[in-house]
């Protein structure tokens, strides 16, 4: 039973942490409500032209790759709900992580009794990304009207599941990218270049073919991250493996960024040094 009291009261702890961290960036965004609401307003903009883009596609095929429109609609949504989690939760603290080194505030957050990556990954909260992520819902659902699919609570549940794993994984891409801030010191440019790989997300996995697919469903599994949340609700998954390939790899990640944290962080020799 000490075990299981042990990390009850380790999780109570670190829920208790994190709410007053989620307090505090609500008390800093509304601090600047202008530029809250700009933010959700230019993020809008540009997923509805994503959409755009693709109706535009659309009104010349009926098919992409054996994807109806509707279909990809779904599939954009998806990818757009996973990308604004993300980005609510891990994207602003991942990329300041080279700031906190070469300002040495590090230093202070590895004097703290709280674990480390912990506190980098989880200090701040983009409020607008949680508006942003229903928004996106919000398509994913008129998407499933239009096709005339009711998802079962399974299939709901399932999604979920699947989508968290998708925005585990990009945090975890992310991570191992900040991390490189330990020898650079400066990284946000490599760190924003992942931004880019969020439009590959948003592609039918069908349409890719070779060396392409591959890289990008085994190594950088953006072909993955939305797909198979996707077509879970679209019934289209070829086997219930493909759900299993996104929740291995999903924790293959995970390890992997942990490793290449810790190996970062005995590099660190703090700013006065």
């Amino acid at each position: 039973m000490q075990p299981f009291t042990a990390i009850t009261t380790g999780l109570r702890r670190y829920g208790a942490i994190y709410l007053a961290l989620l307090k505090n960036s609500i008390v800093r965004e509304m601090g600047f409500k202008s530029n809250f609401l700009l933010w959700i307003v230019v993020e809008a903009l540009w997923f509805a032209l994503q959409l755009g883009y693709f109706v535009v596609i659309y009104s010349h095929t009926e098919s992409i790759a054996g994807w109806s429109k509707w279909e990809v609609v779904l599939l954009i949504g998806t990818a757009q709900f996973i990308q604004q989690l993300f980005t609510a939760i891990f994207l602003t603290n991942v990329t300041d992580l080279s700031e906190l080194i070469r300002t040495g505030k590090l230093d202070f957050m590895l004097l703290l009794p709280v674990n480390t990556r912990f506190l980098i990954s989880f200090r701040k909260v983009d409020l607008g990304g949680f508006v942003n992520a229903g928004m996106a819902l919000c398509v994913v659902g008129y998407a499933c009207n239009q096709l005339g699919i009711t998802p079962t609570f399974q299939h709901i549940t399932g999604y979920f599941v699947l989508c968290i794993a998708g925005v585990f994984i990009h945090y975890a891409l992310v991570l191992v990218l900040a991390v490189s801030a330990f020898w650079t010191v400066r990284s946000q440019g490599v760190v924003w270049c992942y931004y880019n790989l969020f439009n590959i997300a948003r592609m039918p996995q069908t349409a890719f073919r070779g060396t392409f697919k591959i890289i990008f469903t085994l190594a950088v599994p953006m072909l993955l991250i939305a797909n198979v949340p996707a077509k879970l609700i679209l019934t289209r998954l070829d086997s219930i493996l493909e759900m299993g390939l996104l929740l291995v790899i999903t924790m293959i990640w995970l390890i992997l960024s942990e490793f290449c944290w810790r190996v970062s962080l005995r590099r660190y020799t703090s700013a006065s040094s």
